[in-house]
């Protein structure tokens, strides 16, 4: 379920000590009921470590065109990717974060992890479009149970940032993020499952 942005603008995540320049874009509720520590087994289906994260296939279809698509027009090349240009958020963190966990990168889409605490995790992806951050931050229901939500933030670069971007949002919106949620929720489900 998609969720109002001050679902997240209004929780006190460290993010928010280094992200003022990044648009939130999205938040969205995740069907992952759980226990106060089990951001870690979530953040472990999310890295593709062969626990359960399994994309459907018009998930891998729409990434596959995008992928293509970026290669064709050149927009994922390592010219466009991190660099001074372009640095980390990592170069931002605060020297707890920066000290801490980092997290695993993601496979099924090529998202480097930023920093990872308990009820926190953040990944980044740099390209000629955007500079995208996901958060998933695990948010306490009461009595003792907990979910996930997730935050998409983006940075848009230049001219053609400024015009793709808010040009696959409607895209992205219907189809791309309500699949991964509901991927995300069954495979929690069947991880969960007694």
């Amino acid at each position: 379920m998609r969720l109002p942005n001050t679902a997240f603008t209004e929780r006190p995540w460290r993010i928010h000590e280094f992200t003022g320049d990044f648009e939130v874009e999205d938040v969205w509720d995740l069907d992952t009921p759980g226990g106060p520590g089990d951001l870690a087994l979530l953040v472990e289906q999310f890295s593709g470590d062969g626990s359960g994260f399994h994309p459907s296939f018009m998930y891998r279809l729409l990434f596959a065109i995008r992928w293509k698509l970026g290669a064709l027009l050149k927009w994922d090349t390592e010219e466009h990717g991190l660099s001074e240009r372009d640095p980390s958020l990592r170069e931002r963190l605060p020297a707890d974060l920066r000290e801490g966990p980092r997290g695993p990168d993601l496979t099924v889409v090529p998202m480097t992890s930023v920093y990872q605490t308990r009820d926190e995790w953040a990944t980044e992806v740099v390209n000629k479009t955007v500079h995208a951050v996901m958060h998933i931050g695990w948010v306490h229901d009461g009595g003792g149970r907990h979910h996930a939500q997730m935050a998409v933030l983006v940075r848009k670069k230049g001219l053609l940032g400024k015009v793709y971007m808010p040009l696959i949002l409607p895209f992205r919106r219907v189809f791309v993020t309500p699949n991964l949620v509901s991927t995300v929720g069954r495979a929690w489900r069947a991880r969960t499952a007694p």
